[in-house]
């Protein structure tokens, strides 16, 4: 695997992001997952670079060497942050690739502002909430309920006992590693479906999916194949979350035909 090089640091809105460049020809944005940093998405970049790519991968807000938000954001504040990102490298347009927390932005930005991204590919993309389970909806207003009886009487400390003991007990592996601005950050971004941003992503989209993955299952591939009006799914089998790295060099073949087709 391609190590990652040297950051450009390149000032948003007064505070420094970290940017990493190869390649020439088009250009192509690369945005990583929750969670991860541009060193994730390297890989693909250095092989895109082989075949004619100009490629833009960046640490996101709050991972790698970006530093994180002084306030929790919202997946859209993300999205604005990128296009401010592409302003300061003078970037007018793009292609666009996003992989699961970064598919997220990269449906927003495809969908808000077409003129400035030519295609879109999205690798096991978030965005698509999944309908909860009839005890876990169940589990959750009760727990609600409790709290807010605990909070009315006074009983202050025990209500954030009990807040502390459900997140250890229900909480996934990313909530409970976070803390802070990020944590707020974390339950604003899994708690917004993106199902109407999809559907206006106008531009030709190419989705890369693994078959094995549970943490975006292969059903929200399926769903935004749908909902995305031109829009075509390769199912890598066997591959996981990180399908486009399980298989790297054919994910970089087809998708570097993709783009430059354009």
């Amino acid at each position: 695997m391609p190590e990652l090089p040297p950051s450009t640091l390149v000032d948003i809105t007064g505070a420094p992001a970290a940017v990493y460049r190869v390649g020439e020809g088009p250009n192509v944005v690369m945005l990583h997952g929750w969670g991860a940093s541009a060193s994730l998405v390297w890989p693909l970049a250095a092989k895109l670079a082989e075949r004619g790519l100009s490629v833009c991968a960046v640490d996101l807000p709050g991972f790698g060497q970006t530093p994180a938000p002084t306030v929790a954001w919202r997946v859209t504040d993300y999205a604005t942050w990128a296009l401010r990102l592409m302003d300061a490298l003078q970037l007018s347009t793009a292609h666009l690739f996003g992989h699961s927390f970064g598919g997220r932005l990269a449906l927003i930005l495809a969908a808000e502002h077409p003129t400035r991204f030519r295609r879109v590919v999205l690798a096991n993309s978030a965005g698509l909430r999944p309908p909860l389970p009839l005890v876990t909806q169940i589990r959750t207003r009760a727990y609600k309920s409790v709290r807010r009886a605990l909070t009315a009487v006074g009983a202050g400390g025990l209500a954030e006992q009990l807040r502390q003991r459900y997140n250890a007990r229900y909480g996934s592996s990313d909530f409970n590693a976070l803390s802070g601005v990020m944590r707020e950050t974390f339950i604003h971004v899994v708690n917004q479906d993106l199902s109407e941003y999809a559907a206006r992503v106008t531009q030709p989209t190419l989705l890369f999916w693994g078959d094995q993955d549970s943490d975006t299952p292969l059903w929200m591939g399926q769903a935004l194949e749908k909902l995305i009006p031109d829009a075509a799914l390769i199912v890598h089998k066997g591959a996981g979350h990180y399908s486009y790295l399980d298989r790297l060099a054919e994910t970089a073949h087809i998708m570097s035909h993709f783009l430059l087709d354009d």
